[in-house]
């Protein structure tokens, strides 16, 4: 059975990074996006990263502009804007695809691993958060409304 861990992806700058640098730390991998009404939960993300990494958390963001083209810039414009609008600092990859034919191997997994509401599996939209074990499993999905200090009860747990 695959894990999280056995995965890649392109980061921000161009280079492949193997998700099994972050073997044994705790995921929150996130759909991201800088046109979106839920972008203000950069502000919590950046904020449970800054909280948590020492205890092993590691939030990945993930551009998207499958959804309303709410992230049509290139991976420069993005790094800008989360940078110097946000202060992120968290790991951000290169634009992704979540859903239909492209999508992201990683992504494919996740949803397989933890489907939707309804047996819905298809990502609805930006800010969908899934967050995974120390283990590489996938713990829980999180819907785009629920804000990122909603799940930080989740993120200590799985923390120990």
């Amino acid at each position: 059975m695959p894990t999280a861990f056995d995965f890649s992806a392109v980061d921000i700058d161009g280079r492949e990074v193997p998700l099994s640098n972050y073997a044994g730390h705790v995921l929150l991998v996130v759909n991201v996006a800088s046109r979106c009404g839920f972008t203000p939960q950069y502000t919590g993300l950046q904020a449970l990263w800054r909280e948590h990494r020492d205890r092993g958390l590691v939030v990945l963001g993930f551009p998207c502009d499958q959804f309303g083209h709410q992230e049509p810039g290139d991976e420069a414009e993005i790094a800008a804007f989360c940078s110097l609008d946000y202060g992120v600092d968290f790991p951000m990859f290169s634009k992704v695809d979540v859903n239909g034919a492209g999508t992201h191997p990683l992504w494919a997994w996740l949803k397989a691993e933890k489907g939707g509401l309804l047996g819905f599996d298809a990502i609805k939209w930006n800010f969908t958060k899934f967050l995974v074990g120390r283990d590489g499993r996938v713990n829980a999905r999180y819907a785009p409304t629920q804000s990122p200090d909603a799940i930080a009860p989740d993120i200590a747990s799985a923390l120990g």
